[in-house]
């Protein structure tokens, strides 16, 4: 006869895979069968009042103040033009080189995205820029878009990172130290990238025919590009210096980002409550998602699952090397129909012990996941960026998909190489003194 955590057990599984499969908001998909299978060993009324305080407390955390915060300084980056400056700015600094259109794509996707931290926002933003400039060269659509998607996630990477403060907050890991572990990854995804769309721009004989800025052009273009690139400065550095927590530089990000808006005159006034009525509809998605992945945390601890998941990989090795192997496969998987957020919430609890008992460091542990769970925000069923990139190029996903998948197979190597070779992720955090290596 089945215990009462087996039942809860089976009621999660069966639950969360159906309505995902059923397309139902993730939020309800996880939510709805954690007060299902907590019901089966509570009763309805406890379990009710069990899930319920679970999913408030995990919402109700100071450090996840932060992300409303950088939401709302993406929303408003979006909307006052500093997307504009930062491709002009990357067309100065790779506009010569060989598919230099490739090449400013991606680097303008790694200084929005450096600036904002949100992928899907640098998509769109550069995306709604570069495709018609794109296109003006010869470059075909699907081509185009597929560069911008693939190189957009960089952001997820780059500080400051909504996701990496996810990730600090299941794993009680330094923010500081955490930021500056995605520097080395996220250089590494835009290199990927870029090797990549250069391969295959030459191969299709894609040319520059764009008349290049001289010198002195090209100094007014990088000095209207300084401010919106001070706001790295700003908030790392600040962060970095102790001057303030990642919270309080998040409210500072919303402030400067206002007034530059406001300064480079492409924000007004009656834009603000649509721009308000945005960052508050993305807030309130992740943090629907946070609290109901609490609860899925929960009910899945009280049902032993994460227990049983530890066995069942030291059983088939005690190896480091193959235990790491086998997680990243696994979420490579499930960031295929999972959202970053809630695959954090979820499954770094159950992985991380199993990791850190086995030698490996939490910073580097988060280093891997966020890039690993970065390549599912391009890939379908779920894949936000993927769809977004379609969305602004003017196409379904499957000719996007088509070009995408040169990148990913390069992306997916590049994961195991910041996965196996550590030094990629601690040595800026390590230098900077934020942090020691596990064993060191």
């Amino acid at each position: 006869m089945l215990t009462p955590a087996a039942v809860a057990a089976i009621i999660l599984l069966v639950g969360v895979v159906f309505l995902i499969a059923a397309s139902v908001p993730i939020a309800v998909a996880i939510g709805v069968p954690s007060l299902l299978a907590a019901a089966a060993v509570l009763g309805f009324e406890n379990a009710a009042a069990a899930v319920t305080q679970r999913m408030f407390t995990g919402a109700n955390s100071f450090t996840l103040l932060a992300i409303p915060f950088f939401v709302l300084a993406g929303v408003l980056m979006n909307s006052g033009g500093i997307a504009g400056r930062l491709i002009d700015a990357a067309k100065v600094l790779v506009g010569r080189l060989p598919a230099s259109m490739v090449q400013t794509n991606v680097v303008a996707n790694g200084l929005f995205g450096s600036v904002s931290g949100a992928a899907v926002a640098a998509a769109s933003a550069i995306g709604t820029i570069m495709m018609p400039q794109m296109r003006k060269e010869g470059y075909s659509r699907p081509f185009a878009a597929a560069v911008n998607v693939a190189s957009a996630p960089a952001g997820m990477l780059l500080p400051p990172s909504n996701t990496f403060i996810v990730y600090s907050l299941v794993s009680s890991t330094s923010i500081a130290a955490l930021f500056m572990a995605g520097v080395g990854p996220g250089l590494i995804w835009l290199l990927a990238v870029l090797i990549i769309g250069v391969w295959l721009a030459r191969k299709e004989n894609y040319k520059r025919q764009t008349e290049f800025p001289t010198f002195s052009q090209s100094l007014i273009v990088l000095w209207r590009a300084v401010p919106s690139l001070l706001m790295i400065v700003i908030v790392v550095g600040g962060i970095l210096m102790g001057w303030f927590t990642p919270t309080e530089s998040a409210a500072i990000a919303v402030i400067y980002c206002l007034v530059l808006g406001f300064v480079y005159k492409e924000l007004k006034f009656k834009d603000l409550p649509q721009v308000l009525l945005s960052a508050t509809r993305t807030t309130c998605i992740v943090m629907m998602l946070v609290a109901a992945s609490s609860a899925l945390s929960w009910v899945m601890a009280f049902a032993g699952i994460p227990d049983l998941i530890a066995q069942g990989l030291l059983s088939v090795s005690d190896n480091k090397v193959v235990i790491l192997f086998i997680i990243m496969i696994i979420l490579l998987l499930i960031g295929t129909f999972m959202d970053p957020t809630p695959a954090i919430l979820i499954f770094v609890p159950i992985f991380l012990p199993i990791v850190t008992e086995l030698g490996v460091d939490p910073v580097h542990f988060g280093a891997m996941v966020v890039m690993n769970l970065s390549l599912g925000v391009i890939t379908p069923p779920v894949g936000n960026v993927l769809f977004v990139g379609a969305q602004v190029a003017g196409l379904r996903i499957e000719p996007v998909i088509a070009r995408l998948w040169p990148f990913l197979l390069a992306l997916i190597a590049a994961l195991f190489v910041v996965v196996f070779v550590p030094q990629i992720s601690i040595w800026l955090p390590t230098t900077l003194g934020l942090m020691t290596p596990a064993g060191g």
